[in-house]
């Protein structure tokens, strides 16, 4: 017998498995998950506190969050806003601070 055939073979035998009434589920199990709300965005000042309360410089605060210090000063200047991502990582430290040093 050949390597496609086999295949071939095996690939039948999962359909007419699936096929069969024996496998078909007599319940049907529904999640309803309720997604969490985007992060709000931080103000400047917002975040400079956040970094002064782990007592970080820019250059740490921003190792801890895996994005350059360049991003840390223009977040703390208004320049620019955290991304999504960040943002719910930045979140989770004003909660929990030690979160970013585990």
């Amino acid at each position: 017998m050949s390597k496609k055939s086999k295949k071939k073979d095996k690939k039948d035998k999962h359909k007419k498995a699936a096929a069969s009434p024996e496998n078909a589920s007599t319940s049907l199990d529904l999640r309803s998950v309720e997604m969490p709300p985007r992060p709000k965005p931080l103000k400047p000042a917002e975040i400079q506190a956040l970094r002064a309360a782990m007592n970080a410089s820019q250059a740490l605060f921003a190792r801890l969050l895996n994005v350059s210090s360049n991003a840390v000063e223009s977040w703390e200047q208004g320049i620019r806003q955290p991304r999504q991502a960040t943002l719910k990582l930045l979140h989770i430290a004003r909660k929990n601070p030690s979160a970013l040093l585990s």
